[in-house]
């Protein structure tokens, strides 16, 4: 194999394996310059970097980090919608249970979009965290603009899917949690208990699109469960971010730096209690309205892996665990265990 180099003008030389060749034509320029030629390798060719290949690797390198910042493990949450349609009795109906299953697709597009526009306005703060440091955005895998933008496509386009999917009133409902969370990251993260309540209204505006999907009503007991259920664990995680983040907490979000521990246990305690007092209100009243031909112990029966759930979530609490309300939901086996007999128990009372 030969390899050619200009060594001085309208000279070429190649370097062949023929040594003698190489030192004519050395000779011959030293001759003409004055001075000698330097050594000629063809490991010293500059190699050609295929332009074309970098783009495609930057770009799948963009795309699996808006998939990450879309955060899909989170995307568990969005099985709220199928609450009020399954505790109705009517996900066994086809029409309904697709039409769930596309207002849970709409949700998750609408989560991903916040979740976007989210790390792009938390990436400094995030360098902060021990964890989130490694978010795209905050890594820098991801540039800003493109996260933002994509972020405002997602949210638009869900809002436009909820009012071809049921019409107005769900794509007020999808609207009102794309204001809230904006508003959440914007200003009000950083306003003690007003933060709280802004994150717990997603998993409450998740239910009522249930609701809305499947034209079903929310009875108040309903509507009270899911709301402070949602407040507990919006506490818990943030008692487990309060303890991990240790004196970085105000860095990382200033109103987390003004919660006392004391402060959120107190509101997991009053969460928790509300919750269980008024699900088994509505275990009851839920016995008393299917009527004769049903079994309505089991919804009485359900009370317990309820209360146990409870529980056993609030210990995860106490002990610092439970930043990440997903991987309690995903990955705790008793909890899953728990959750199964619950479902299975209210199932028949429903269904049976």
């Amino acid at each position: 194999m030969l390899a050619w180099r200009v060594i001085g003008p309208q000279r070429i030389v190649s370097c062949s394996p023929l040594p003698t060749m190489v030192r004519a034509v050395e000779e011959d320029h030293l001759n003409d310059t004055g001075t000698t030629p330097e050594a000629v390798s063809p490991l010293d060719e500059t190699p050609v970097v295929d332009g074309s290949t970098e783009v495609s690797t930057r770009r799948r390198r963009i795309s699996l980090g808006l998939l990450r910042l879309a955060r899909p493990r989170q995307w568990v949450k969005n099985v709220l919608v199928f609450a009020a349609p399954g505790a109705a009795g009517v996900l066994s109906h086809g029409h309904i249970a697709l039409r769930e299953a596309g207002g849970f697709g709409v949700f998750c597009a609408a989560a991903a979009g916040t979740y976007l526009l989210n790390d792009t306005l938390d990436a400094a703060a995030d360098r902060h965290h021990p964890t989130k440091r490694f978010r795209p955005v905050a890594a820098g895998e991801v540039p800003v603009t493109v996260a933002a933008t994509t972020g405002l496509v997602l949210l638009a386009a869900s809002v436009g899917l909820a009012w071809w999917l049921a019409g107005g009133h769900l794509a007020l409902v999808i609207a009102i949690y794309a204001s809230v969370s904006a508003a959440y990251s914007l200003r009000l993260k950083h306003e003690p208990v007003i933060d709280l309540a802004c994150v717990s209204s997603g998993f409450i505006l998740r239910a009522i699109a249930g609701g809305i999907i499947a034209g079903v009503s929310l009875s108040d007991w309903f509507l009270i469960v899911v709301s402070f259920g949602s407040l507990l664990v919006v506490a818990g995680k943030r008692s487990a971010e309060h303890a991990e983040l240790g004196e970085l907490r105000s860095v990382h979000r200033r109103a987390l730096g003004a919660y006392p521990p004391t402060f959120l246990r107190s509101v997991r305690l009053i969460a928790a209690g509300i919750t269980l007092t008024a699900y088994c209100l509505w275990a009851f009243e839920r016995a008393h309205q299917i009527g004769v031909g049903h079994h309505p112990i089991w919804f009485e029966l359900s009370i317990v892996p309820f209360v146990m759930a409870v529980l056993y979530v609030e210990l995860r609490f106490e002990r610092g665990q439970g930043g990440a309300p997903e991987d309690l939901a995903l990955g705790d086996r008793t909890l899953q265990v728990i959750g199964l007999v619950w479902a299975l128990l209210f199932a028949v009372g429903v269904y049976a």
